[in-house]
């Protein structure tokens, strides 16, 4: 692994980030010298590969975070095309979109780590990329990959990134006392890192990314390949800072994360948002219902379910029938009507839309892992 050292003469909640291929943010430094907080930085970016589109969100409010109109180019490739959006000062906003659909492309530019070629871009009241100094100061970025040392214990990981972010003495100590409790490693806290399972590097992770108590925090897929306990707490733990007041912006490709987790979610595809908006108001705009999975004992004869209002058969003879619904408050009526129809139950399972439904009937496609290099955009 190749690392290099880093200068830089604009503090940076992300100054101090070790090896990130989904930034390319690189550090060295040995044990005493992280320990005592003397760190240069330099920053090395990848070229990420395009994912094109055309499509432009339109979705415009005050916001910690407000981006209109964001074009990136790499050459001919197109990794944004005008993306629009903008997370509120309290609000998690889910990012959400297959590999290379352009989510870790936003994310830099968000980080100051890249610089947009067309629209406007704010953190915080900052404008980017002229007020990026500034912006670092209230911003906090948790990359995919765990930029923590391992040969250090969990406190002097968090007192070297709370120096690396302006914090000392009184300051820095009750701040990494506070990080500790946030991601419940309190008992674990003078282990060195190398100990830890991959959970719980993750929650140290975070930790190190809001020492400074952050106004807009960055999370780029924090929970990849953690255990449920680790994943529990790194939700509590992103619920409690936005309570706190901070905006999030959750980049994830996992729709039932961003379902629990979301105020509000950006379906990026292709470079391109295809919707913007509630879980439910994407359902809504995606015109999708519940339905309805029976299995009975004996087949159900054709138009047994034409008396019920609100209620249509899509396979709808046979022992095995899919019934479309406008409302759960339906289903009762269906169960009748396949008791009047000579028919009992065996099985029934309802099947609400989920955000896999809904990227899948706007899209086109479902939310996959793409194997083309365009995926490394992110």
């Amino acid at each position: 692994m190749t690392r290099s050292r880093m200068r830089t003469s604009c503090p940076g909640t992300w100054a101090a980030i070790e090896q990130s291929p989904r930034f390319g943010n690189f550090i060295t430094r040995s044990r005493e010298e992280a320990v005592s907080g003397i760190a240069t930085r330099r920053i090395r970016m990848r070229r990420p590969m395009d994912a094109p589109s055309g499509r432009v969100n339109t979705v415009r409010r005050a916001g910690a975070i407000a981006v209109e109109g964001i074009v990136k180019r790499y050459g001919s490739r197109v990794a944004l095309a005008g993306v629009t959006f903008d997370v509120g000062p309290g609000e998690i906003v889910g990012l959400l979109g297959p590999n290379g659909a352009g989510k870790s492309t936003m994310l830099s530019i968000l980080a100051t780590v890249l610089v947009a070629d067309a629209g406007t871009a704010t953190v915080a009241g900052h404008r980017l990329p002229v007020e990026a100094c500034a912006a670092r100061h209230v911003l906090g970025l948790v990359p995919q990959q765990t930029a923590v040392y391992p040969t250090l214990t969990a406190t002097e990981n968090l007192r070297f990134f709370a120096r690396m972010q302006g914090l000392g003495g009184t300051a820095a100590a009750e701040a990494v006392r506070r990080a500790l409790a946030l991601i419940g490693l309190e008992g674990r806290a003078d282990e060195p890192v190398w100990r830890f399972s991959g959970g719980m590097r993750r929650r140290l992770n975070l930790a190190c990314g809001v020492l400074h108590e952050p106004r807009v925090l960055l999370l780029d897929e924090p929970t990849v390949g953690v255990d449920p306990q680790s994943r529990e707490r790194i939700f509590a733990a992103v619920e409690a800072l936005a309570r706190a007041g901070a905006a999030v912006l959750y980049s994830t490709h996992d729709m039932e994360e961003a379902e629990r987790l979301a105020d509000r979610i950006v379906l990026l595809d292709r470079g391109g948002v295809a919707a913007a908006g509630t879980a439910a108001e994407l359902v809504a705009a995606a015109r999708l219902t519940p339905r309805l999975h029976l299995r009975t004992r004996g087949a159900l004869r054709g138009g047994w379910l034409a008396h019920v209002t609100g209620a249509r058969a899509l396979d709808g003879t046979g022992s095995e029938v899919v019934v479309e619904i406008i409302d759960t408050a339906v289903v009762a009526g269906v169960l009748r009507a396949v008791a009047e129809a000579g028919g009992d139950v065996l099985e029934l399972v309802l099947h609400r839309p989920s955000l896999a439904d809904v990227f899948f009937a706007l899209t086109g496609h479902g939310l996959r892992d793409d194997e083309s290099p365009a995926a490394a955009a992110g």
